[in-house]
């Protein structure tokens, strides 16, 4: 076994980082300050992070086939150009609901953009309940609302041989699985496949790795957990120094670091004080096992 490294590799802090996405042709990690309404794009090799500033809380990115990124901002879908910083709106949901973002948002192996609503939250964690729903923005524009009643949308994956479609909605304290059919987009008989002890905190965001099984980050919990979906069991814990882990992904060259994102909004003076790298991106070497990497919209 080798021996597990964590260090954070870019000294900024954000507010509450999320959405990390390995872009393998510039070695760098896309990932957003929702807060903040900055996109920003971290090169492993040159060190360097350039941002974007946006209208509106921006809660995912990710890459688009055609060139260029996806996002979600507000409760829009949309198109970014990085080089020129121009946004285009593609569609946007949840017009009766003036209070809501979107949260968490990941791409399906087919190219569909999944992406999850909440209600604004007025602290950590805080809001009114049940005001969220999951979308996807299909390749050909159109959208599809899958379900509502959510409280939180967050981690979002899918099983090696795209039938599962795993789901997080963080109150539930539950990782749920869905029968996925990757060529309509159809999902099917929920259900849960790791129930979260309260002393393992809120699950956040979520990524799969090779062997099939789910690393879920834990919001409070200062840890990504590693489960087993078939078995419902826990396989592994590694802890972070901060508090309020929020996502994770694989990425480096052969997928084999883990990229984890944090936040330092909601932390007391006290506890920013002995939390020194809250806010910051984390990566885990030595794990002993690889990701995939991410897909690109395909619209």
């Amino acid at each position: 076994m080798s021996s597990i490294k964590i260090e954070s590799v870019i000294p900024d802090s954000s507010r509450c980082g999320e959405s990390p996405v390995w872009e393998e042709k510039s070695n760098s990690l896309l990932y957003v300050d929702i807060p903040s309404k900055k996109i920003f794009r971290w090169n492993s090799l040159t060190k360097q992070v350039q941002e974007v500033t946006l209208d509106s809380p921006v809660s995912s990115v990710a890459i688009r086939r055609s060139g260029g990124y996806v996002a979600t901002v507000g409760t829009r879908f949309c198109a970014l150009n990085w080089e020129d910083q121009l946004l285009t709106d593609l569609c946007s949901v949840d017009k009766d609901k003036k209070n809501n973002r979107f949260n968490d948002g990941k791409v399906d192996p087919a190219g569909r953009y999944f992406a999850g609503t909440m209600a604004e939250e007025t602290a950590p964690a805080v809001l009114e309940r049940h005001q969220g729903s999951l979308y996807a923005l299909f390749p050909n524009g159109t959208v599809e609302k899958y379900f509502d009643r959510v409280d939180i949308s967050n981690g979002l994956d899918w099983s090696m041989d795209n039938k599962i479609f795993y789901y997080i909605d963080s109150l539930s304290y539950s990782v749920d699985a869905f029968d996925y059919d990757l060529q309509t987009g159809k999902i099917a008989n929920r259900r849960s496949v790791y129930k979260l002890e309260k002393e393992e905190y809120i699950p956040d965001g979520m990524c799969i790795d090779t062997e099939g099984k789910l690393w879920v980050a834990c919001y409070n919990g200062g840890r990504v957990i590693r489960l087993d979906p078939e078995t419902g069991k826990r396989l592994q814990t590694v802890k972070l120094p901060v508090e309020k882990t929020t996502s994770c992904c694989f990425g480096g060259k052969d997928y084999s670091e883990l990229y984890v994102t944090s936040a330092r909004d909601g932390l007391d003076p006290d506890k920013l004080v002995r939390q020194p790298e809250a806010g910051r991106i984390f990566k885990i070497t030595g794990l002993g096992v690889k990701g995939i990497a991410p897909y690109a919209f395909a619209g």
